[in-house]
């Protein structure tokens, strides 16, 4: 197997890829289209056949060459001109189910899941994913992880205003139950919250009619391997060299996490400084020979004119999950 990053040439965010019948299928943030920049403005809505359709997805019969299919998502009425960020995909009993997030005007990024019998969709909405008792004003970054027992979790980011000498203001990980894949129980429990200086968004940013020095942790993912939970996150801010992956590691599925040993930055992924930049939002999937545990994530180009899907083996390690990557030249196993 070669392959040589980035492995999609056109604008690709925050990807998500997963193998159905030998076939590789990826969804993220960006244009439905094969720009290789974009502005979130083109995060958008596209008139394809006559439908208005959202979210790209790509496909691979090998997991470096990659194909754009189209839109994934049939968009809703209450989504008409809205931007799109970060889905992923679970299946479960015949049906794909594609959780997303998406803004108008006047709301904030709330989370939401499509269905569909296909792979390639298109999905069609299936509802809000929070209970209307939850007054979340941003909900981001939805992650489906099912159990060893056939339970269903969703891992997700929301904010987070109060702040302590340990803890910091801002966007931070929780985990729910899903219901029926369509709904969470409304039984919340806190992941990881950011500490770290390498985890700062901006400083002085104003949120929410206050100003705070605003950290984030984002993009989870999570791995059981060896009777542990591994929820792998992107900190930081994602325009920036600080940018990179991490994780919390626990006993149990709903916590405690803890990320202790990175104070000193992201331990899976960090920026190679001229080459690339921002490494993060990330998923990990097996290779073609099932065994081979691959980090698929995007990145900003030298020149940062845009993020594009990179890929790089992930190794466990005894100290935990790391990656040699970023790479920039050809790579083969």
């Amino acid at each position: 197997m070669r392959w040589e990053n980035p492995v999609y040439s056109g604008y690709f965010a925050d990807p998500f890829v997963w193998k159905y019948q030998g076939r590789y299928y990826a969804v993220g943030t960006g244009p439905i289209n094969e720009k290789a920049s974009a502005g979130e403005a083109e995060f958008t809505t596209y008139m394809i056949d006559g439908r208005e359709m959202a979210i790209p997805l790509l496909v691979s019969d090998n997991l470096t060459t990659w194909k754009l299919h189209g839109g994934a998502v049939h968009v809703p009425a209450v989504a008409k001109g809205a931007v799109f960020w970060a889905p992923e995909v679970a299946y479960e009993n015949g049906y794909f189910y594609l959780y997303y997030s998406f803004a108008t005007q006047g709301l904030n990024h709330q989370l939401r899941v499509a269905m569909s019998d296909q792979p390639t969709g298109p999905f069609e909405d299936a509802g809000s994913l929070l209970p209307e008792s939850d007054d979340c004003s941003f909900a981001i970054d939805a992650h489906p992880f099912r159990d060893d027992d056939g339970q269903w979790y969703l891992f997700y980011a929301r904010d987070f205003l109060d702040f302590s000498a340990d803890l910091r203001a801002g966007t931070a990980l929780v985990v729910d139950k899903l219901i029926a894949m369509k709904r969470l129980a409304g039984q919340t429990k806190t992941v990881l919250r950011a500490r770290c200086e390498w985890q700062r968004f901006q400083a002085n940013r104003t949120m929410y009619g206050k100003v705070f020095d605003w950290h984030t942790l984002e993009g989870p993912c999570v791995v059981k391997r060896g009777g542990k939970y591994y929820c792998t996150y992107s900190g930081g801010c994602y325009e920036g060299e600080g940018y990179g992956v991490d994780y919390g590691v626990a006993s149990n599925v709903l916590g405690p996490y803890s990320d202790q040993g990175n104070e000193n930055g992201a331990r899976i992924l960090r920026t190679a400084p001229g080459k690339v930049i921002g490494p993060g939002h990330h998923s990990i999937i097996k290779g073609p020979d099932d065994k081979t545990d691959f980090i698929v994530y995007h990145a900003w180009d030298s020149q940062m004119t845009g993020r594009r899907m990179h890929i790089d083996i992930l190794e466990w390690t005894e100290d935990g999950p790391r990656c040699q990557g970023p790479t920039w030249i050809e790579n083969k196993i």
